[in-house]
Order: C-alpha cells, then sequence, then structure tokens
C-alpha cells in the first residue's frame, strides 16, 4: 500500500472524523477542514506534521480557494479529495424558512461544487487524482419532510457524474458515494435542522416523517465500515461511479430504480410516438 495525502471537508465530525482518523492510523497525511478551530486538537497532538489542519467554511468560496490552494503550496500533492462537509434540513417544503433553503443549497450543493472547481486546476496539473463526494442514498430516493435535502443530494449526482467526464482525460476520477442511515451524529440535532412545523401537516406523511426522526429509528449503517468501505474504494480502477453503503442504501435505491424503470417502460409508445414523422 501506498500511502496517500487526503483533503477531507466536514472532519470535525461524523465520517469525516472517521475518515481522519483512520487515514492517520494507517500512515496517511490528512488536511483536514472545520469550522470548529480546536475540534481536531487531540489528533493533531498525536500525529503532528501528520495532520494539516484548516479552517473552513464552504458557503465562503473564496475561502475555498484560498484553503486549497494553501493545502497544496504546503503539502505538494493531493491523491483524494473528500467534499463532505453538509447537513440536513427537515420540514415539509412550505414550512422551511428562506434562510434555510439559502443555506442548505450553499453548503450542501453550491460548496461542494465550489470545493470541486477550486481542486481541478491542481489535480489536472499533477497528473491526476480521485474524487470522493459524500452524497446519500437520498440522492436517489425521497421521503417526505426532506425535500430541500434531497434536493442537494439529487442535483449532486448531476454535476458529478457531468463533470467526471469533462475531467476523465486528465486522470481525475469520481466516486458518488451513497450512504444509508447511520450510526453517527447526523440525527442529534446540529446537523439535522427542524423547521418550524405547521399543525397542517401533523396526519400527513410529513408528520409520520418528523416523528420518526424524532425517535430511535433504526440505522443500520455501522460508520467505521462505511469509511473503510470509502477508503478500500480509491484503490479499485477503474473509480466506481456510485458507491451504496448500507443495506438500506442497497435495497431502497434498487427498488427505486426498478419502479423507474417499470414506469419508463411504460411510457415507451408515448415517447417514441412523439418524433418527428419519417
Amino acid at each position: 500500500m501506498t500511502n496517500k495525502t487526503w483533503f477531507i471537508t466536514g472532519a470535525s465530525s461524523g465520517f469525516g472524523r472517521a475518515l481522519t482518523e483512520k487515514l492517520l492510523a494507517r500512515g496517511d497525511r490528512v488536511a483536514a477542514t472545520l469550522r470548529k478551530v480546536n475540534a481536531l486538537e487531540d489528533l493533531k497532538s498525536q500525529y503532528g506534521d501528520q495532520l494539516w489542519i484548516g479552517v473552513l467554511d464552504v458557503t465562503d468560496t473564496s475561502a475555498v480557494r484560498r484553503v486549497i490552494n494553501q493545502a497544496y503550496a504546503e503539502l505538494g500533492r493531493i491523491d483524494v479529495i473528500v467534499n463532505n462537509a453538509g447537513y440536513g434540513v427537515s420540514g415539509a417544503a412550505e414550512e422551511l424558512s428562506d434562510e434555510q433553503i439559502h443555506h442548505q443549497i450553499n453548503t450542501n450543493l453550491i460548496g461542494s461544487i465550489q470545493v470541486v472547481r477550486a481542486a481541478l486546476p491542481h489535480l489536472r496539473a499533477q497528473g491526476g487524482g480521485r474524487i470522493l463526494q459524500i452524497a446519500s442514498m437520498g440522492g436517489q430516493i425521497t421521503f417526505p419532510n426532506l425535500s430541500l435535502y434531497h434536493t442537494t443530494k439529487w442535483a449532486l449526482g448531476g454535476f458529478v457524474e457531468s463533470v467526471a467526464q469533462e475531467v476523465a482525460a486528465f486522470g481525475v476520477e469520481f466516486t458518488l458515494v451513497e450512504p444509508g442511515s447511520a450510526r453517527t451524529n447526523f440525527f442529534d440535532g446540529e446537523r439535522l435542522i427542524s423547521a418550524a412545523p405547521m399543525g397542517i401537516y401533523e396526519n400527513t406523511p410529513a408528520g409520520e416523517v418528523r416523528r420518526a426522526l424524532a425517535s430511535d429509528f433504526p440505522l443500520p449503517g455501522d460508520p467505521q465500515k462505511m469509511v473503510q468501505a470509502m477508503i478500500d474504494s480509491v484503490d479499485r480502477s477503474p473509480a466506481p461511479k456510485r458507491l451504496a453503503l448500507g443495506s438500506d442504501a442497497y435495497i431502497q435505491i434498487r427498488a427505486a430504480l426498478v419502479d423507474r424503470i417499470a414506469a419508463l417502460d411504460a411510457q415507451k409508445e408515448i415517447a417514441f410516438s412523439t418524433d418527428v414523422d419519417a
């Protein structure tokens, strides 16, 4: 195994923290970015120069460029970019505030896009590299009450699949990582923000999901195993376009795809009938 250098956003908790810990333990270098400046002090004291830390809010585009440029300038080469920073907003569409909508899209979608854009010149210059975009099974399926979160994850899929074709000739490869429900801190109230509820939605599917999110619903995914699968994927060539993690992710994504194919096939005659006459 050849040691690599990784750049990870959102490294203070969840998958980002778990990735950082595993990579450092195996001898890799990590450039970790986070909003809370002291969140990785314990790892810095243990690993020293093996861990590079940058303070970054991915909604600040100028800061994204500055921090990525600085990381490359100080570390020389970065083999893997992990676009992990993000969170969720829960609420029916009309319950969401304008501020919640803007911040969710700016963080999960625009922030991820700008990290990729800032990293691409460096990846091209060094002859290639790998980008892991942490998405979600929620990028291929949907639940009521999570429309805005799904919006960002579905959009990321389109962005990544398109850009991957643009830069493949330069040796840059992408993997969309699609975890299911995992035992991280995502549901602790800090990473999943709830909109102010409207009583009219109490006895609707949106209300049912709201109550489920507030309860101890099943979380089958083991974060440590999921993180190891992400790390292992970097050694696979060609890069897997999508990486579903967790039994719930596999089952629900597959069911959604089967339903979508069936619905498309049922409309085949209509689709062909709208072509220009020969």
